[in-house]
């Protein structure tokens, strides 16, 4: 009888066994409320980006947002979990510092996507994933975190006076109380208030009528000229803090929070590729994962792919519909409600740094890591090669314990 109990139970059985892990690497996609507020843990580093370099670049709004959405949506999809979608970072302020031209910006997006797909199709990602350390990459998080936290406190909250300083410590109080709330998730009472806020104080009727109508993408053919310009002004400044952030880090995020079913580096890679050799055919930012992304969504409730998707609907959506009008509509929602938003994503990426505190030499690497990605020029690549090399001299002379990544 207890034999075949056991073959009865198909967890017992090789099938059932395989059928269960099959379970956990394709997890169902929920789009309940918690995966709604997640939606929006990102909002405070998406949006300020996508309005500078499309005013910088004079991009199509259209393209920009449904290109954006596009790419949130087939990532929820692929992994199942909230591995985000971002603007690169670097190039976006290089692009708006530099009002560098469209044509410029989408030679880069495809210049990295070439460089990405060859960095992971060669292995070369994952022998970087065994050479750094794991407290290196908690330093690249905490640097990341601690940029994040400034422009949130710096520029963000600050933004709209007194009213925005009130409108900032409500939403702050709002997200301390329910934050990991399942039954009333967080984000979802301070985008409401602060959407009622855009509506009645900053948003003019007029530029929705006027932006209203069915756009889709503009297409656009990347010139070699382009392409080269692209790879020495903007790709090769990108490809450190990608590697730090939007590749090393954000596996490791993943496999902090989700350890059954982590992406590898190369995975990782390849849909970082494979969205930068799509977006530029069609008006699109370039884009990368981001562990900040990643962070943002969990703190505010995603645990599936459904709150990317969620998020990414809402830019198909607005790009459909209201793609013209994209730089007011959002300049309309207050920059201190985005920084609290952000402040939070900042703050989940800060606190990853306590598991090198068991450490006496782990702990003072990942700060300097931090330090030197927030405070020198090109701070993620010194930051990376300073932190792995004394690592690598502290394991040498017996002071330090190994780490996996």
């Amino acid at each position: 009888m207890r034999k075949v109990a056991r073959a009865a139970n198909p967890e017992n059985s090789i099938g059932g066994s395989m059928q269960v892990r099959a379970d956990l690497m394709r997890p169902p996609l929920r789009f309940d409320r918690n995966e709604i507020a997640g939606a929006f843990g990102d909002m405070g580093t998406d949006v300020p980006l996508l309005v500078g370099v499309a005013l910088a670049a004079r991009l199509d709004g259209a393209s920009l947002l449904l290109m954006f959405g596009l790419m949130q949506i087939l990532t929820g999809l692929v992994y199942r979990m909230p591995m985000p979608v971002q603007p690169l970072k670097a190039m976006a302020a290089i692009v708006i510092a530099q009002q560098t031209s469209a044509a410029v910006l989408f030679g880069g997006g495809l210049a990295i996507g070439v460089a990405m797909l060859l960095l992971s199709a060669s292995g070369i990602l994952g022998s970087l994933e065994r050479l750094i350390p794991k407290s290196v990459v908690r330093g690249i998080q905490f640097g990341l975190g601690l940029q994040l936290a400034s422009i949130a406190l710096g520029r963000y909250v600050q933004a709209d006076g007194t009213s925005g300083y009130l409108l900032a410590a409500g939403a702050f109080v709002v997200v301390i109380l329910l934050l990991g709330n399942r039954r009333f998730p967080a984000a979802l009472p301070v985008v409401a208030i602060a959407t009622a806020y855009a509506v009645l104080f900053k948003l003019d009727g007029g530029v929705l009528t006027g932006a209203l109508g069915f756009h889709l993408p503009q297409l656009h053919v990347p010139r070699p000229p382009d392409v080269l310009a692209g790879f020495l002004i903007l790709a090769l400044p990108q490809i450190p803090l990608s590697l730090g952030n939007s590749v090393l880090a954000t596996r490791q995020l993943a496999a902090d929070l989700f350890p059954e079913r982590a992406p590898g580096v190369r995975t990782i890679g390849f849909t970082y590729a494979i969205m930068n050799l799509i977006n530029p055919w069609f008006g699109g930012m370039p884009t990368c994962h981001g562990s900040g992304g990643m962070a943002g969504h969990y703190a505010f409730g995603g645990r599936t792919g459904g709150s990317v998707i969620i998020y990414g609907a809402f830019f198909v959506l607005l790009g459909l519909f209201f793609g013209p009008g994209f730089d007011r509509i959002a300049g309309a929602f207050p920059l201190p409600v985005l920084g609290v938003l952000l402040l939070f994503e900042a703050l989940g990426l800060i606190w990853l740094i306590r598991d090198t505190a068991h450490s006496r030499s782990d702990l003072p690497i990942a700060a300097l890591v931090g330090l030197c990605a927030v405070g020198l020029p090109y701070g993620y690549v010194v930051g990376m090669l300073v932190g792995t090399a004394l690592v690598r001299l502290g394991r040498r002379a017996n002071l330090v314990t190994p780490d996996a990544v």
